[in-house]
């Protein structure tokens, strides 16, 4: 038994459902032939996929990871189908673009204008992450493009194109001493409480800000840690601490958030946008998107 992507897509269905008649009719088939190809995958592979019951279904822990992994084939067989679509018809057909959060509310809105202005027969499926699941996604085929933050902890088998820089700003609770005043240097945030961003999940901004307060003359005091920007923002919301975010994240800012730029001059509070492809890509839609940033760029 071949592992084809109707056999996948009943697997990831079921998982989904855990319940043998509900996956049949999303699958608009009858309830015992999917069971006898869940038992035929699970002889294939050697392995128990699920527990039965009378009522629901279980997913043993092979299951789980499987059924992950089959998702994951599904979305790039999906991709490499639409790209080969793409490359033979022009503009024509879907592309899927990952993003940073901190992008969504300036940058991504841009980007899509531009996009729907000169490539209306193009769709864009935007993909939300980190900027280092970003880059795992764009290697294995699942994102055609995303759009990351530099430093990039891990670029092996990926093009980088720079396509902007921003800097850092504080984040500040809203009635913070220090929010009184128009602009802050780094140095004024020395005896501060940080919140500071997951050394995994935000690996570049993570040591970008390690860096910046280095070489303001102090290391960070460790308060808080959290996976995502709008995690970042939250723990100062709550007024526990400060915390160092991209300028564009003031776009998104909560209510108790104030938002101050800093004087200094280090390098170390310049982030760089970049655009990730894989290494050698050529695909025409891609590269038209990135000529229309380039253009936007200039333009602006």
């Amino acid at each position: 038994m071949d592992l084809t992507q109707r056999v996948l897509e009943q697997f990831v269905v079921l998982a989904e459902e855990r319940h043998f008649g509900r996956a049949a009719e999303r699958l608009s088939m009858s309830q015992p032939p999917l069971s006898q190809a869940i038992q035929r995958l699970e002889r294939r592979l050697g392995v128990r996929l699920v527990e039965r019951s009378t009522r629901a279904v279980r997913l043993t822990p092979a299951g789980e990871a499987f059924a992950q992994d089959a998702r994951h084939l599904l979305q790039a067989q999906h991709a490499a189908v639409e790209r080969a679509r793409r490359i033979a018809h022009g503009t024509e057909g879907e592309l899927h673009l990952g993003f940073v959060s901190g992008l969504a509310h300036a940058f991504l809105p841009r980007v899509l204008r531009a996009a729907q202005n000169q490539l209306p027969g193009l769709r864009l499926h935007l993909h939300q992450n980190a900027s280092v699941e970003l880059a795992a996604m764009v290697r294995s085929g699942r994102l055609d493009l995303a759009f990351v933050r530099g430093p990039l902890a891990d670029a092996d088998a990926l093009d980088l194109h720079p396509l902007a820089v921003e800097r850092l700003a504080v984040a500040l609770p809203e009635g913070h001493p220090l929010a009184h005043h128009a602009s802050l240097r780094l140095s004024d945030l020395a005896t501060e409480d940080f919140a500071l961003p997951s050394l995994t999940a935000l690996a570049g901004l993570a040591e970008q800000v390690t860096s910046a307060c280095r070489a303001a003359g102090f290391a960070p005091r460790d308060a808080a840690r959290a996976d995502s920007l709008p995690g970042l923002l939250s723990h100062v919301a709550a007024g526990n601490c400060v915390c160092l975010v991209p300028e564009q994240v003031r776009e998104s800012a909560l209510p108790a958030v104030a938002f101050r730029t800093l004087k200094d001059t280090s390098g170390n509070l310049a982030l760089s946008i970049l655009a990730a492809t894989r290494a050698g890509q050529d695909d025409p839609a891609v590269r038209r998107i990135l000529a229309l940033l380039e253009t936007d760029s200039s333009d602006g």
